[in-house]
């Protein structure tokens, strides 16, 4: 199959793909091996066999597209189309058996992201978006993603992954905000990302990612009307410092207190 174009059925598939390989090993025992010589970044045969069914759909249907994955690296690095994998974004709430944990699917074209699917098997919820528009499907939808339009800190719900992986300077500039808002939540993930695109919460503040962590959000927050950067208002698509918002007005407060 070649063309320009890649229809949402197509990463249901791949979703559906890495729930079938991922979801027996939720929930149960299963080895968990470390990634890093210090520090701790777990990884399980959960992670590695959802990447691979993915891998393998993707060439078989569109074989000149290129792959960046977090298990098994990247193929093709060069070619238009370039799929961006998380296969469990959240390894420690999957190791945890909390349902937080998210299949991340990304596409990028020309380097730039366009399309992107967040799936939580578990409880059965994906969400979708290709930049121009995002939505729902699961338990209670489907329905559209509509960001909210909240604008000051006062009333703003905000959410990070943990502050401990924040640097030092880092954290100091997160938690100058964290004490203005209205409501700070810890250990969202990718869900942070997806209450943004949903209306829920105004604002994720994180640092450290990779790729493979953030491409897939980036147009379900943009379809929503959200805006999602770097810290310093750059793209957002190479990880490291992200800031997403609901509306571009707090966004610009946001990254003023971040700069």
């Amino acid at each position: 199959m070649q063309n320009d174009h890649v229809p949402e059925a197509f990463f249901h598939r791949l979703a559906a793909a890495a729930a079938e390989a991922a979801l027996p090993h939720f929930r149960q025992e299963t080895a968990i091996a470390n990634k890093q010589a210090t520090g701790f970044d777990p990884v399980t045969a959960g992670d590695r066999e959802a990447e691979s069914a993915m891998r393998t759909l993707i060439a078989e249907h569109y074989p000149d597209h290129g792959i960046i994955g977090e298990e098994e690296g990247t193929t093709l690095a060069d070619a238009m189309h370039l799929w961006v994998l998380d296969p469990i974004d959240g390894t420690r709430a999957f190791i945890s058996g909390i349902p937080l944990w998210s299949t991340l699917i990304g596409l990028k074209r020309d380097g730039v992201p366009v399309a992107g699917m967040m799936s939580q098997p578990f409880i059965g919820e994906r969400y979708y978006g290709d930049t121009h528009m995002a939505h729902y499907s699961g338990p209670g939808g489907p329905y559209p993603l509509k960001t909210r339009d909240c604008r000051t800190l006062a009333d703003a719900l905000i959410c990070t992954t943990s502050p401990a992986l924040f640097t030092d300077a880092e954290r100091g500039r997160y938690e100058r905000i964290e004490a203005e808002v209205r409501l700070a939540r810890y250990g969202t993930d990718s869900y942070g990302y997806c209450r943004v695109a949903a209306g829920q919460m105004d604002a994720v503040i994180e640092s450290g990612l990779q790729p493979y962590d953030i491409v897939a959000l980036i147009p379900i927050v943009e379809g929503a009307g959200g805006v999602i950067t770097s810290w310093t208002g750059g793209s957002a698509s190479e990880g490291g410092q992200v800031l997403a918002s609901a509306n571009p007005h707090l966004h610009e407060r946001f990254l003023s207190l971040l700069a």
